[in-house]
């Protein structure tokens, strides 16, 4: 299993969420995907569409202005 990285770094919404759709779409189940950012929404918006379409997040950090939210690639 593979975890690739999406730097969503001074991104503001939607892109965040638009940039991780079309990652994972490249993307295999079971793979990871750790999605940094520095727009606060994206807390809230990564896990909702990640729930909508059948993903899963497995972790978030936040170091100072910066967060990783790492998604699980679902069916």
């Amino acid at each position: 299993m593979s975890k690739q990285i999406l730097d969503a770094r001074k991104m503001l919404c939607p892109l965040p969420v638009i940039k991780a759709q079309n990652q994972i779409k490249l993307m295999s189940q079971g793979e990871e995907l750790d999605v940094i950012c520095t727009d606060p929404g994206a807390l809230h918006d990564i896990p909702a569409w990640a729930r909508i379409n059948g993903h899963e997040v497995i972790a978030t950090q936040q170091n100072d202005d910066e967060l990783v939210i790492t998604v699980r690639v679902g069916a």
